[in-house]
């Protein structure tokens, strides 16, 4: 079966995005997927990038580099215990999948850290191999996402510009440098502001999305399909 790791960032597991977490565990369970979830908040996931990330001696005690010392310290075995456990979890993933709401056009912090201490140099990409060559090529990665906003806020006309371009910093500038192919996002727009009927047409539209993923195309990695 499949392996599928779900990244999910938000503190109240009542929330749509716990209940879209919880759909996606059990329609992907159903199909024979093992599924792991990483829930940052409850873990304390720690966001922030620093000498704790790595084990013993560091390459340069003069000046502390954080990207150099994570890729030496991941070439010897000496990151931290927590980085570890991530990097095992993404190595053994088919599918990525991060479950979040969008805060000021982005991700949430504790899930943006977890983006910079896990996927470290020598991990996910080593220069040149980065974009097609990422070392975590042969992998998929889904952005599942409740925004604040509606629908016509996030159009290409409206205030907000399109959502697409919100997506370039996370679908392509980290996972597509790394190598992974994206698929198309999943988002619900704005679901404080609807009934409870809608909430629920969208976590039956997630699941129903989920039934073919498998068959899904990734979007075609390049500036077009976001600046078109």
């Amino acid at each position: 079966g499949r392996k599928v790791l779900i990244v999910y960032a938000h503190q109240e597991p009542k929330s749509l995005n716990g209940s879209l977490k919880r759909v996606a565990v059990e329609e992907l369970s159903k199909q024979g997927c093992s599924v792991t979830v990483s829930d940052l908040y409850a873990m304390q996931f720690e966001p922030r990038a620093t000498r704790n990330d790595i084990v013993g001696c560091l390459h340069n005690s003069e000046e502390f580099n954080y990207g150099v010392e994570t890729w030496e310290a991941y070439k010897r075995g000496g990151l931290s215990g927590d980085l570890i456990e991530e990097q095992k979890k993404v190595q053994e993933a088919d599918l990525l999948i991060f479950q979040f709401p969008l805060y000021w056009f982005s991700m949430p912090a504790i899930m943006k850290g977890w983006m910079d201490r896990v996927l470290v140099q020598g991990f996910a990409h080593e220069f040149p191999k980065c974009y097609d060559s990422g070392l975590l090529k042969n992998k998929l990665a889904l952005f599942s996402f409740t925004t604040g906003g509606s629908k016509e806020m996030y159009a290409k006309g409206g205030i907000s510009g399109d959502i697409r371009y919100l997506l370039w910093p996370m679908q392509h500038g980290i996972m597509h440098f790394c190598g992974v192919k994206v698929l198309a996002p999943h988002i619900c727009f704005a679901p404080e502001y609807v009934s409870e009927e809608k909430r629920k047409e969208m976590l039956i539209a997630w699941a129903q999305r989920l039934k073919t993923l498998w068959k899904e195309e990734p979007i075609n990695c390049s500036p077009e399909w976001y600046f078109k």
